[in-house]
Parts: structure tokens; C-alpha cells; sequence
């Protein structure tokens, strides 16, 4: 579980560190840039403990492994794959708010912002994910933080070999890293894209004790829950879609082509 603390730890630098510094200083001038350091972080963080831990990195695949791939991941490795993985994202807030911390406290006096205070989110969104106003999204939050999960463990579990004419394992956290970067850019822009429960809160437990109070939990409209609970369904349904429809397709493409 060490390396799911040490790959989960890396995920979360990488990647909110990027927000960091596009929300803090403009260093990161479009999504793109954010989402393709995103990507590498993840690669990174899945070369760095694949063989090792298996380089879950998230609850949500966990979740999935333990309820599909029981054999490989027995329902008593769940929880401290849990707490390995909420221990790394702590750990990697707690560094952003050491390298990042006067740049935080500039941009809040900059914009005007009291930490803690309505309005504080726009400098809490460097820990936590936020999602717009409600009454412009309604409950299509709920929905989205369920698909785009899903999405992304159909192609992790796609990727993972053995599969026959994909990607050898020495490629796939490649695929991984870019597929996660590709929606990134499709979804930040609606929900910060957070289908990581460990990585959003980690590092919105470490905002919570850093002054943010309310507004990092449980959140302007309460909807810290969302990234937490979406994670966890959309999860299993990605991999449910692997497990019952594309998997037993390629078994039966492999069989007939023997």
C-alpha cells in the first residue's frame, strides 16, 4: 500500500499542481497545458507502481477491481487501498500549500478574497473541485461526474493487458495518461473533472484546515459529496461495460481468428 501512497502523492502534484500554477500565476496559458501535465503525472505515477501495487491510484478503480476482478483483488484489500490512496492525496495538498502558499495569499489579496469567506472558492479550487451554479447545471452534475468515470476505467481495463492487438504494457500508461488528458479538456470546464475521490479529498481536507472552512467541505452548495459518490458509481459501470460487452466481444474476435 506504500506505493499506492507514493503513486497517488505523484498524481496529485503533478496534477494540481498544474491548476496551481494556471490558477495562481497564468503560467499555464490554455485547459490543454493543465490537462497534458494532468496525463503525465499519471503516467508517471502508473510506471512508478504498476508492478508493485497494480497502480490503482483511485477508489473508484479499486471499487471496480474488487467487485469484478475479486481474484486478482480480494474485497479485504479495499480498505487500505482506501486510506493508502486518501493518505497520498493528503500528503500532495499539504506540498502544494508549502510550494504555493504566498502565491495563495497574493492572489486572494489581489482579488479581494477572504479565505473561508463566499467567494474563496476561486482560490480553494487549487485543492478541491468546484462546480458551477446549480441553477445553471441543476442536477446534470450528478450525471456528469458519473460518465466521465465511467469512460475512463472502459478504456483503463480496454488497455490493460493482456489484450490482443492493443497496446503491450510497457504503452498503456501512455494510453491511460492521454485519455484522462483528452477529457480533461472535454470536462473541466463543466465540473473540474474530478472522478478521483482521493484527489479531490485529499487535498480539500488540507484546504479545510488551511482556513477555507466551509467552502472547501462541505462547499459553497454542499456538493463536495458529489465528487466522492459520481467517482465511486461511474466507476463499476465503466468497468461493467469492459466486463460484460467489450471483453467477451475480443475473447469471441480472438476465438474465431484462431
Amino acid at each position: 500500500c506504500v506505493a499506492e501512497v507514493v503513486g497517488t502523492y505523484l498524481l496529485v502534484l503533478f496534477g494540481t499542481g498544474s491548476v496551481a500554477a494556471a490558477v495562481l500565476t497564468g503560467a499555464q496559458v490554455g485547459l490543454w497545458q493543465v490537462a497534458v501535465v494532468w496525463g503525465f503525472g499519471i503516467t508517471l505515477a502508473i510506471y512508478a507502481t504498476a508492478a508493485i501495487s497494480g497502480a490503482h491510484l483511485n477508489p473508484a478503480v479499486s471499487l471496480s477491481f474488487a467487485i469484478f476482478r475479486r481474484d486478482e483483488f480480494p474485497v479485504n484489500r479495499l480498505l487500505p487501498y482506501w486510506i493508502s490512496q486518501m493518505v497520498g492525496g493528503v500528503l500532495g495538498g499539504l506540498t502544494i500549500l508549502w510550494l504555493f502558499g504566498s502565491f495563495i495569499t497574493e492572489f486572494e489579496a489581489v482579488q479581494g478574497l477572504v479565505r473561508g469567506e463566499p467567494g474563496s472558492q476561486l482560490s480553494a479550487m487549487v485543492f478541491g473541485e468546484y462546480f458551477p451554479n446549480p441553477a445553471v447545471f441543476g442536477t446534470d452534475e450528478a450525471a456528469r461526474s458519473l460518465i466521465s468515470p465511467a469512460k475512463a476505467l472502459v478504456v483503463e481495463a480496454s488497455v490493460r493487458p493482456p489484450q490482443r492487438g492493443l497496446p503491450t504494457k510497457h504503452l498503456a500508461p501512455f494510453f491511460i495518461g492521454f485519455t484522462v488528458a483528452a477529457l480533461i479538456s472535454l470536462f473541466a470546464p463543466l465540473t473540474q473533472a474530478g472522478w478521483n475521490p482521493a484527489r479531490d479529498f485529499g487535498p480539500r481536507i488540507v484546504a479545510y484546515l488551511a482556513g477555507w472552512d466551509a467552502i472547501a467541505i462541505p462547499g459553497p452548495s454542499s456538493g463536495f459529496w458529489v465528487y466522492i459518490i459520481g467517482p465511486l458509481i461511474g466507476g463499476p459501470i465503466g468497468a461493467a461495460v469492459h466486463e460484460f460487452i467489450l471483453g467477451p466481444l475480443r475473447k469471441r474476435q480472438a476465438e474465431e481468428a484462431e
